[in-house]
């Protein structure tokens, strides 16, 4: 199991940086993934890395949509790039793994947040927007 998360681990910080470029040259990332133009210094991609970047290309106004309920005083353009790359790909896995726990997701988010963030406030940010959304997903599944 630890293993698992360790490679799971490895594939957010390469899905990140995929996310990151592709702000940055106002791309996609399933772009970059499909025409390998990403930086491999630790290797080829990770599966989960690609899967997660996937879901992201296919869900973005659904992940954006929950981002902009929740960022409260915080339009997605406002935010740090790094900071709004890990919020889409925490929220992505939130909604769309279902074998990731919420709170896993949240804290690979703000380890990520202490890594790369933006701002010196970012894993707090971070943390606080994932809260709101975790609490927004647990509810529209009890009223299903």
């Amino acid at each position: 199991m630890s293993a698992k998360r360790h490679e799971r681990t490895f594939a957010r910080r390469a899905a990140l940086q995929v996310l990151y470029q592709g702000e940055i040259l106002d791309e996609s990332a399933a772009a970059i993934v499909a025409d390998d133009r990403y930086l491999a210094d630790d290797g080829p991609l990770p599966d989960y890395a690609c899967d997660l970047l996937k879901l992201i290309d296919e869900h973005r106004s659904d992940i954006d949509g929950h981002l902009k309920a929740t960022s409260e005083n915080w339009t997605l353009e406002r935010m740090p790039v790094v900071d709004r790359s890990i919020l889409r790909l925490a929220t992505c896995e939130m909604m769309y793994v279902d074998d990731v726990p919420l709170s896993v997701s949240i804290n690979e988010a703000v380890e990520l947040a202490k890594d790369f963030g933006g701002e010196d406030d970012s894993p707090r940010f971070v943390n606080g927007v994932l809260g709101r959304i975790a609490t927004s997903l647990e509810e529209e599944s009890n009223d299903e």
